[in-house]
């Protein structure tokens, strides 16, 4: 694994979440498909809470905290729980910026780091720490296209009452 590219991947992507999210006002924000689906608000606070509660911190753990059990996490749970779509979208887009730059610092102080430590995931089985950063990485470009299929959603009001089926389907 690359660990360098890793690092820039996820550089990247945090600025292609704050592209994709930049012009989308707040009544936007808080727009879902279906009751079902996620907001763009919701899919921010989201990456939000996973930076600093679940792939930064599991990482370290792998990495400095061999055998110490990891903080529980609920993060299906938290979008209700923890009312994201009752945020605001620029404060929100914020903290997730800012807590990735933190992420961002702490890995470059990581000077090789062992990607092959291990611990034992209670459903993955052995888990490397190389997983946990490929998962970071994977966990980014999910999102990044669940917040282009919100836009694409949101594009429907904006063309109203054009259709945009010459495009192509979606």
């Amino acid at each position: 694994m690359d660990f360098a590219a890793c690092q820039e991947q996820l550089r990247q992507n945090g600025e292609l979440i704050r592209q994709l999210v930049a012009d989308i006002t707040e009544a936007q924000a808080k727009r879902k498909p279906s009751p079902d689906d996620w907001s763009v608000l919701e899919v921010v606070n989201h990456l939000y809470d996973e930076e600093r509660e679940d792939f930064r911190q599991r990482f370290d753990y792998i990495l400095h905290r061999p055998g110490e059990p990891w903080p529980p996490i609920h993060p299906g749970a938290w979008v209700t729980e923890r009312e994201y779509n009752t945020r605001d979208l620029s404060t929100s887009l914020q903290n997730f910026l800012d807590e990735r730059q933190k992420s961002l610092a702490w890995l470059a102080t990581l000077d090789n780091p062992n990607l092959d430590k291990t611990e034992t995931h209670p459903v993955m089985g052995e888990f490397h720490a190389g997983d946990m950063l490929a998962s970071w990485v994977a966990h980014d470009v999910l999102h990044l296209r669940q917040l282009v299929e919100l836009k694409y959603f949101l594009l429907g009001d904006a063309v109203r009452p054009y259709d945009p089926r010459y495009a192509g389907e979606w």
